[in-house]
């Protein structure tokens, strides 16, 4: 290991989820040692705890946050960056909580903070619970809104990828009524452009992309919804391919996950969350990666939850979370989708 590879925040999530024991099997994984330098934002006595629950090693090297921060070329190895501010009898396994909502933020905060200064290279993010941040007060629905705002991110998406599919997202963590409120040509097209620009940088080639009507059969010609498909979907598919995009849509989005289609298919632009993460779920739940795109700094995250009914029991795969890491290190050496200036 030399002090030249990436250094990469790994945030430890919902502290009463499955993120401690995540982190604990990163923080001892080879593959991610060769790769990168992971350094865990979290909170030693709960990692602490959660390795003997779960049989774990415990972290070999524990730094307090603010000693890392003011000396960050000293770590030049796993390592926990110590919060010191939660400990395992202030919240309850596999429950929801403020304190557990308030302590995930706070990691993220900071590991966004350390990567707007160069401090670390990239942030790879475990789960947090988005009923403990709202427990907590935190008015973000989400990571990906909390990275857009805290970066001032002029436009950005949340994309999925994995082997078997990737799907990127005109809408995020908002209720189905307020989809279509959200939607615009604009919207639409920087979704498209965005996308195009990461698989590009990903797949080393011009991508080809696919992207869903908002209805049922893509509105049949205005037969259902409002006619978003012709006065937002289709103007911003005409305007990107106008730009030299190859851009097929609107697709019926009952259709636009078939294997035939799949296979002459980069990515995958949908109108609303479920839209693209039931699919994709269904293909590669252990393997997708989240990325956010169009951030001044590189973000992945694992794409499940908390799983609170198996949390430090030691049964969460971490293949996620080690693939993220893994795209985050590749990300910062400047061999993946290149962060957007805001």
């Amino acid at each position: 290991m030399t002090t030249l590879q990436p250094r990469i925040a790994v945030t430890m999530g919902d502290p009463a989820g499955v993120g401690p024991e995540l982190c604990l099997r990163l923080l001892a994984s080879e593959a991610v040692r060769e790769a990168c330098v992971p350094v865990v934002f979290g909170d030693a006595r709960v990692l602490a705890a959660a390795a003997e629950a779960c049989r774990l090693p415990v972290p070999a090297t524990v730094v307090a946050l603010d000693r890392f921060l003011a000396n960050p070329a000293a770590t030049t190895g796993p390592a926990v960056a110590d919060f010191a501010r939660l400990a395992p009898r202030d919240f309850v396994i596999g429950q929801v909580s403020g304190p557990a909502g308030a302590a995930g933020f706070a990691y993220i905060e900071a590991a966004i903070r350390a990567a707007l200064a160069g401090t670390v290279d990239a942030v790879c993010t475990a789960p947090i619970h988005k009923e403990a941040l709202a427990a907590a007060g935190v008015k973000f629905p989400g990571h990906t809104e909390i990275f857009t705002a805290l970066t001032g991110a002029r436009r950005s998406c949340m994309m999925l990828t994995s082997s078997a599919l990737t799907c990127s997202f005109v809408t995020g963590h908002v209720g189905y009524r307020d989809v279509p409120g959200l939607l615009s040509e604009q919207r639409v097209l920087d979704v498209i452009e965005l996308t195009a620009a990461a698989v590009r940088r990903l797949r080393g080639r011009a991508p080809r992309l696919v992207v869903c009507g908002l209805n049922p059969h893509a509105g049949e010609h205005g037969l259902f919804g409002d006619r978003e498909e012709e006065r937002f979907i289709a103007p911003a598919v005409e305007r990107a391919r106008a730009a030299g995009l190859a851009v097929e849509g609107p697709v019926p989005p009952d259709t636009a996950f078939l294997a035939p289609r799949r296979k002459g298919t980069d990515a995958v632009v949908c109108m609303y969350h479920d839209q693209g993460h039931i699919p994709l779920k269904a293909l590669a739940f252990d393997e997708a990666i989240n990325v956010t795109l169009g951030l001044p700094i590189v973000r992945t995250s694992v794409d499940h939850g908390t799983a609170f009914d198996i949390a430090w029991q030691g049964k969460a795969s971490p293949t996620s979370l080690f693939e993220a890491v893994l795209l985050a290190a590749r990300l910062a050496g400047g061999r993946g989708p290149a962060p957007e200036a805001s």
